[in-house]
């Protein structure tokens, strides 16, 4: 059955497959595939005496199973996934910005003339793959206002601690080794005090003032000789755009420090407002969110680094010049931290980020934030009256891409609270939405972000899912001991998720071994 035209609701109910791991599905002997072997005139040169010096004393653990199990196993797998943006609707996912990404960025990023290029070949054989990142990175410069960009960190946690690296390595090259503390926000990503704390950097968090944002006469009694500079998200994670932000950069400008412009929540900003302007020397971007390359935490990811000129020096190698001739790559960076990843980063988000922001030009980007903060406020408009939710801090102010939600009334008026309602939305073929980074200063929280995917269509689904989902917890809350009944996974685990070892494995390996620890705990 499609959808109910009256209350927006479907029937949903997932694929429930008692599917054995692949390593428990290997048969010994079985193949997928027979890899021909070398013809007897090829087998004597010396390349092949060479590789075969190479060969593994013991061949690697793998399944031996079929290829039609494989693509049965994969395929089943792939059914009871629930978080797919092709699938369902994202708009779950909050500050992690879960876009379409169209189709034909997938199919280029599969041309042998893209994943087929070597890193290790000489940039003369490349020059494509290195223009793309060269007009790549033209464009941030012009969508920032800064100078130059690197694509070498694998995503925005990465991107944040090379701008600590780069923090750490100018205050130290201008003669300032005391510099060692840096300055972030509570509703910041936590990143933003997780890395440069990595770095080596003691971190000083500020809390918000009443109206949501960072308390600025804190940071004038935070600033002192000592401080290297400031990490901060803006948008922050409740949506709200800090419209004082230069009067902070301006603190900490004043005490020779550095500020770093945390740019992951930059959906509703594209084409709006710039990290230059606002003083920034440094900024990032989540490639993988804000322009449309599939999100990558657990998979590719691109965090491009944006600096200003002064600061080059210290970006990382190699990084990509252009002659008005021919493109290079240049190692010779005395200054520089160095490398944060293998070769360039990942090339195949480079080039999707690079196509999508081609494919929309400078007006389109603007379209796409005009319609990220559209969304997001047509949204607000329709859960501001849905019993049960509350807005914290700055409620009669706008949001730009998201808002922090809270169930707090539901909790307090049913007993149940975001994690019960966070469940129950799975059995109407919503993915489990983002709550919050502990701690939860927003009591029980919710974290959605519609993004400029989504259609008027797609928001009236959702806000009718949570409105079910609030009206079982008045009317009907027994639904909720049995839920997600209509789900994959049909039962709630218990957390902390680390207490079950065998559930928790990464590898085959750990996972026989987890298995054996419970057997002789038996």
């Amino acid at each position: 059955m499609g959808m109910n035209s009256e209350t927006k609701l479907r029937k949903f109910h997932a694929a429930r497959w008692d599917e054995q791991l692949v390593f428990e599905q290997s048969v010994p002997g079985e193949r997928g595939i027979m890899v021909p072997q070398p013809e007897a005139d090829l087998a004597s040169l010396p390349g092949q005496k060479a590789a075969g010096a190479m060969k593994r004393k013991k061949a690697p653990n793998l399944p031996e199973i079929n290829q039609m199990k494989v693509n049965r196993h994969y395929m089943r797998l792939s059914q009871e996934a629930s978080c797919a943006v092709d699938l369902t609707l994202n708009i779950s996912e909050g500050t992690c910005t879960m876009k379409y990404s169209p189709k034909i960025q997938e199919h280029m990023a599969t041309n042998p003339m893209i994943n087929e290029v070597h890193p290790m070949q000489h940039p003369d054989t490349m020059q494509g793959i290195l223009e793309i990142y060269h007009k790549a990175g033209e464009c941030l410069k012009a969508i920032s206002g800064l100078d130059y960009f690197s694509f070498q960190p694998g995503g925005g946690s990465q991107a944040i601690y090379t701008a600590g690296s780069i923090m750490r390595a100018y205050q130290r090259a201008n003669g300032h080794p005391e510099k060692d503390e840096v300055i972030t926000t509570s509703f910041s990503h936590p990143v933003d005090s997780a890395t440069p704390s990595a770095n080596g950097f003691k971190v000083i968090t500020l809390m918000p003032d009443a109206e949501g944002y960072p308390d600025l006469a804190a940071l004038k009694e935070a600033v002192s000789e000592r401080t290297a500079g400031l990490f901060i998200t803006n948008p922050e994670d409740t949506g709200l755009f800090n419209q004082r932000i230069k009067e902070y950069v301006k603190v900490i400008r004043d005490v020779g420090g550095l500020c770093f412009y945390d740019q992951a929540n930059a959906n509703g900003m594209l084409g709006i407002t710039r990290a230059k302007e606002a003083g920034f020397d440094m900024c990032h971007f989540n490639l993988h969110k804000s322009f449309s390359a599939p999100h990558g935490s657990y998979g590719p990811a691109s965090g491009a680094v944006g600096c200003k000129e002064f600061l080059k020096p210290f970006m990382p190698v190699p990084q990509v010049g252009f002659d008005g001739d021919k493109y290079t790559l240049d190692y010779d960076c005395p200054q520089s931290i160095g490398m944060v990843r293998s070769f360039l980063g990942n090339t195949a988000v480079v080039m999707k980020a690079y196509m999508w922001i081609m494919q929309l030009g400078p007006a389109g980007l603007k379209a796409a934030a005009i319609g990220a903060v559209l969304n997001n406020n047509y949204m607000e408009s329709l859960l501001k009256k849905t019993k049960g939710i509350s807005i914290k801090y700055g409620e009669d102010k706008r949001r730009l891409e998201q808002i922090r939600y809270s169930w707090d009334v539901l909790m307090e008026e049913t007993g149940i609270g975001t994690d019960e309602v966070n469940y129950r939305v799975q059995d109407f073929g919503i993915p489990d939405y983002w709550t919050a980074h502990p701690p939860y200063l927003i009591p029980e929280p919710m974290t959605l972000e519609p993004a400029d995917s989504y259609n008027k269509e797609d928001i009236d689904e959702y806000v009718a899912v949570l409105r079910e989902a609030a009206r079982e917890a008045y009317e009907e809350p027994e639904l909720y001991k049995k839920q997600p009944p209509f789900n994959a996974v049909t039962h709630r685990p218990q957390w902390p998720m680390v207490e079950k070892e065998a559930d928790n494995a990464c590898t085959w390996r750990l996972y026989q071994k987890n298995m054996e620890k419970r057997m002789v705990k038996k």
